[in-house]
């Protein structure tokens, strides 16, 4: 019977910069969807992006991090307003537009900047070992 050492099976991972890159947008990808389509989507994407802030709070990329986080300050901030402020409203679809309008001014040029902010980022290669993870999950 052959049994495996596990410390020589341990590698390196390469986590590129590309797709370091493309994590960093997803936040603001969905942003801008739940923008087009307010209704359904701003409220699926509300569930759907704690998810993606979970996944990629921690990257190994820290510069993933940063652009989630102030991705989810701003759509937090302002659906989070927007609910405030709805919850006085009368029953009339008009305010709702209005403050979906409000919410669209705030965060689409806003959610814009950033991706053009993450595109000219420099994004390197970060080498994962089997060290240096078990350094951030300690």
């Amino acid at each position: 019977m052959h049994h495996h050492n596990d410390e020589n099976e341990q590698e390196s991972k390469i986590v590129t910069g590309a797709s370091a890159r493309k994590a960093a947008k997803w936040f603001n990808y969905g942003t801008l969807v739940a923008m087009a389509l307010p209704l359904p989507l701003a409220i699926f994407w509300t569930g759907m992006s704690m998810l993606i802030y979970a996944l990629n709070r921690h990257h190994p990329n820290p510069k993933v991090g940063y652009y989630t986080q102030w991705a989810a300050y701003r759509f937090y901030g302002v659906a989070g307003g927007a609910v405030a402020v709805a919850v006085f409203f009368p029953p009339n679809i008009t305010y709702y537009l209005v403050i979906w309008v409000i919410a669209a001014v705030i965060l689409v040029p806003w959610t814009l900047y950033d991706l053009y902010k993450i595109n000219h980022d420099t994004w390197d290669d970060v080498m994962l070992t089997p060290e240096t993870f078990e350094a951030q999950h300690t």
